[in-house]
């Protein structure tokens, strides 16, 4: 039923059952003496591709349709499943089931898990994007993420050249966390994919000056947003006190971090990996597009990985992903990044 409804291709769903069967050998480390469980719903095209995709290298797994179930049957057959089980969520949006936080309450019962959300957001080429990314290549993945960490964890300073406009990071960086596929020794097996991320922030906001240029962003509906033109923001001691060439969409942006937190704080450094997205290839969910081969920033007081003393729980609201524009990036003078790729050995 699944395949006379697809439209995208059959060269493309095959590729997403090659790239598909990585993540679960090789990422996940999925062993078929476990039970499978898949969650998926046919509201869009890519939802219907990647349930299409799953069900050819996992046969005898169990499909189950939010769409025609109730959160008491769903939940039910959560609590049926062993730890290592696997549980894959195939998300034109994202499902909610009532107060129970999906991935949070499946790591805790022990179990794997894959999840594919905002589906819908991507159409057209974006589909393409999309499953390019999810190849899993875990030479690189793996030794360029640990590299960038080592880097990162050693480093004293860092700097951002953005076509020009320097950003400085003047301290030491936060420990470094890794999206990489790599969950030797964690807790907790799969998450979010597409993957591909390194990230930290600065453990003394307040070092953080300079100039940035952004070629995209957040916008209020957790979609990129791509000006016309790159956004530069002037940045002093960690927070926005300026912004050059800026549109009405970023400034409600701004308008609304403001609103909320008063100041307009710059976090999270993070280290995007995922060489299927560029500047030039964007999909339209922030939380895909995270990945980008680059560098982004968090923009609001929120980043709940980190915790800062200036901060406390209630008050912080925002966590908006910026992009940057990016010739180079250094730590501690030594370059990292130059010509759209990590330059670590």
């Amino acid at each position: 039923m699944l395949s006379k409804m697809n439209t995208l291709s059959e060269t493309l769903i095959a590729t997403a059952a090659n790239h598909l069967q990585d993540i679960l050998s090789l990422a996940v480390q999925y062993s078929p003496q476990h039970t499978a469980l898949i969650i998926y719903d046919t509201q869009c095209p890519l939802a219907i591709a990647l349930t299409t995709a799953y069900q050819r290298i996992l046969p005898t797994a169990v499909y189950m349709d939010f769409e025609t179930l109730s959160a008491k049957e769903i939940l039910s057959a959560f609590k049926q499943l062993s730890p290592s089980d696997l549980v894959i969520l195939i998300q034109s949006t994202s499902f909610r089931l009532n107060d129970f936080r999906i991935r949070v309450e499946l790591f805790e019962q022990g179990l794997k898990v894959i999840e594919h959300p905002h589906l819908a957001r991507m159409i057209g080429i974006e589909c393409h994007y999309y499953i390019e990314s999810l190849a899993y290549d875990p030479v690189y993945f793996r030794h360029v993420g640990w590299a960038l960490k080592k880097r990162i964890d050693a480093a004293q300073s860092g700097m951002i050249d953005s076509d020009g406009e320097h950003l400085i990071f003047a301290s030491p960086f936060e420990p470094a966390k890794l999206n990489i596929g790599d969950y030797t020794g964690m807790k907790n097996i799969g998450g979010q994919f597409p993957i591909g991320e390194v990230f930290t922030e600065a453990k003394k906001l307040e070092s953080v000056n300079g100039r940035v240029r952004i070629f995209a962003f957040a916008d209020r509906e957790f979609r990129v947003n791509k000006p016309e033109n790159p956004i530069t923001l002037v940045i002093t001691q960690g927070r926005v006190t300026d912004v050059i060439d800026s549109t009405p969409e970023f400034n409600k942006v701004l308008e609304g971090i403001r609103e909320d937190e008063q100041e307009i704080w710059l976090r999270e450094l993070g280290f995007g990996m995922n060489r299927a997205f560029t500047p030039e290839r964007i999909v339209s969910d922030i939380g895909t597009y995270e990945r980008m081969c680059g560098i982004h920033l968090s923009l609001g007081a929120k980043h709940g990985v980190y915790k800062k003393t200036n901060f406390k729980r209630g008050e912080m609201w925002h966590h908006v992903d910026v992009f940057a524009v990016t010739h180079g990036v250094y730590l501690d003078r030594e370059v990292v990044f130059r010509d759209g790729a990590w330059q670590v050995t």
